[in-house]
């Protein structure tokens, strides 16, 4: 199946809500349980510096993800970290493929990042296979990162980068 993937707005706030209210999106992230409609509606409004995609199967958000970039920190301009999630419903059918996709794209041909950030759960996979497939590696393991139900875990530190941009020649 294929997706469209497009800049969230504010009209998406209710359904990005929803996504977020699934128990393995806020077990996955760094997300609490039962979310704030008010704080996505605050979350996907424009911010300098971050720009957050939704992911469509018709005219149903299925996903969402966010590349933030530091604008601000001339020694981190180089440098974008990303969110990503997905609900139960549509892991595994190449939602976050998709999102990933056009993240990186983003980063790449469009920011013209060389280094690409995220934090993930050790034991999360699926997202370590889908961020894998797309040239990240783990640089570091995160001890007692976050708590989660209760116990603290770990997490894995992994960043992809890139070769200098190309140049176009004549």
């Amino acid at each position: 199946m294929s997706y469209t993937i497009r800049h969230a707005t504010a009209a998406d706030a209710e359904a990005v809500w929803r996504n977020m209210s699934d128990e393995s999106v806020y077990e996955g992230t760094l997300q609490l349980p039962y979310p704030s409609l008010e704080r996505w509606r605050e979350r996907l409004a424009p911010t300098d510096g971050v720009v957050g995609l939704v992911a469509c199967a018709g005219e149903e958000i299925v996903g969402n993800a966010s590349l933030h970039t530091n604008p601000k920190l001339p020694r981190r301009a180089h440098a974008g970290s990303l969110g990503l999630s997905v609900p139960a419903a549509w892991q595994r059918k190449g939602v976050g493929t998709a999102l990933l996709g056009a993240i990186v794209e983003l980063a790449d041909h469009w920011f013209g990042l060389a280094r690409l950030e995220l934090h993930v759960y050790v034991d999360n996979e699926a997202a370590l296979a889908l961020y894998r497939k797309h040239g990240f590696e783990i640089e570091g393991t995160m001890r007692g990162y976050a708590l989660r139900r209760g116990v603290l875990v770990d997490t894995y530190a992994m960043a992809r980068l890139r070769d200098r941009p190309q140049i176009a020649r004549r």
